[in-house]
């Protein structure tokens, strides 16, 4: 592990490099061909440093990081030719990255939490910096104080946590049948994920955000609250059979209302945030079952989450650029325009009602498995939130690429091979890792 830090930090002087833009990205590809060859097969800690390691959760979302920091500089190059502190930027995505990595690769709660917290900083500069409307400060603002907020008490818990046990290993961690200890560690999770009820955070953060902020904040940043979660709770089998329940209520109720709610959304950007909202919730039923169906499906759920997502939020943005807008009051007909790009729009929102052969459909098929088994009255709620998911990205494709243009559209360029080529490589991983999902399935 400390060889890929090492690797990360000799990067830091390349960010300001002048014209080191391209290089950037073909540093972290090959950094994250690297990290491939070091694959961690199971629930066994590999690469042991420190107090550094890689079993195989660990090792998926630190790939997961890699990959999409890569994706997130060739999405931003308009910040590139427009000259707007790119060397600025690249230094903040390398400063997530490093955060990111070392939050996931930690065999120590503290370290965890820190590098958690620490991973909030540049997401912010990044949302205010580089953030489009002047909201980006109320959103900036939600995203500190809803995270710094529920974090508090985890900090406490922790020192508590220290001083019963006299360690902080996640190896040695026992069964604390602690009700207050529960909420207290897992808020902070459940703010990140974002569950139903502290999600407005999410909305107004992607909205703002640039593209880079999008896809680094969909693909990973609500990845971490699930990483935690799947960590702590052997910390707390004996107060979860009791609570969890509450947990899976909450978000499946939720995910319903958030489905219906993007079926009237206008702004692409939010329609694509709030169906995130909707798949974290199903990750977060999964995870409270305690079962082992429920943390495979997670963790399938939240790799093909963030490869989906991440891809839409370019389509997103691959539009923004042509036509300065993301209503869909104006942002249609594009299949007219961009018909290739009208194939991709298509792929992936099948691949976000999870139609196969996307990873997407083998992680609803196992949450689906963990949740009815756990109670057949979630049955319902999941036949619903599976109808609606087909019914708003139906919504987005139908009504941005089909329609009469807009009359205000007097010139347009057609899709780069560069977008094309961003597109290809979100869209190749998610329809193709199902076929060695067996990867997936050996962790817990």
């Amino acid at each position: 592990m400390m060889k890929f830090m090492v690797c990360l930090l000799f990067m830091i002087p390349l960010s300001f490099v002048k014209q080191s833009f391209w290089v950037n990205q073909m540093v972290y590809f090959y950094v994250t061909l690297l990290f491939m060859f070091s694959l961690s097969f199971d629930y066994m800690y590999l690469n042991v440093s420190y107090f550094l390691g890689c079993d195989l959760l660990s090792f998926v979302m630190i790939l997961l990081s890699l990959w999409v920091c890569s994706l997130m500089i060739m999405a931003s190059e308009i910040i590139y030719y427009k000259n707007y502190y790119y060397n600025l930027f690249l230094f903040m995505v390398l400063l997530l990255l490093m955060s990111l990595f070392m939050t996931f690769c930690s065999m120590n709660l503290f370290v965890f939490y820190l590098f958690f917290e620490i991973s909030l900083i540049p997401t912010f500069i990044l949302i205010m910096g580089w953030g489009y409307q002047p909201e980006r400060l109320q959103a900036g603002v939600y995203l500190l104080f809803y995270t710094l907020l529920a974090s508090l008490p985890m900090l406490v818990s922790i020192f508590y946590f220290y001083s019963n046990f006299n360690t902080l290993d996640f190896f040695f961690f026992n069964d604390s049948g602690n009700l207050a200890m529960y909420l207290c560690m897992n808020m902070v999770f459940l703010v990140k994920m974002p569950m139903y009820f502290v999600h407005l955070w999410l909305p107004k953060a992607h909205v703002e955000a640039p593209v880079a902020g999008s896809m680094i904040l969909a693909a990973v940043m609500l990845k971490l609250g699930g990483y935690g979660l799947m960590r702590l709770m052997p910390m707390f089998l004996s107060v979860g059979v009791k609570v969890n329940y509450i947990f899976v209520v909450i978000s499946m109720v939720g995910g319903l209302i958030v489905s219906l709610m993007c079926l009237r959304q206008m702004d692409m950007k939010a329609l694509v945030a709030y169906s995130s909202v909707a798949h974290m919730g199903l990750v977060l039923s999964g995870i409270m079952t305690l079962s082992y169906w429920g943390m495979c499906g997670s963790l399938l759920m939240m790799v093909a989450h963030g490869l989906c997502s991440s891809g839409l939020f370019c389509l997103v943005n691959i539009s923004y650029e042509r036509l300065l807008s993301r209503s869909l009051f104006l942002s249609k007909g594009l299949m007219n325009l961009m018909p290739s790009m009208s194939l991709w729009w298509f792929l992936f929102c099948c691949c976000n009602m999870a139609a196969p052969p996307s990873l997407n459909l083998m992680g609803e098929i196992l949450l689906f498995n963990s949740l009815i088994n756990w109670s057949y009255l979630t049955m319902l709620f999941l036949a619903l939130m599976s109808f609606f998911s087909a019914a708003y990205s139906l919504y987005i494709y139908s009504y941005s690429q089909h329609g009469k243009m807009h009359s205000g559209l007097y010139s347009f360029s057609n899709g780069y091979v560069r977008e094309y080529l961003l597109l290809l490589l979100h869209w190749v991983p998610l329809n193709v890792l199902v076929l060695k999902s067996e990867f997936c399935v050996l962790w817990v």
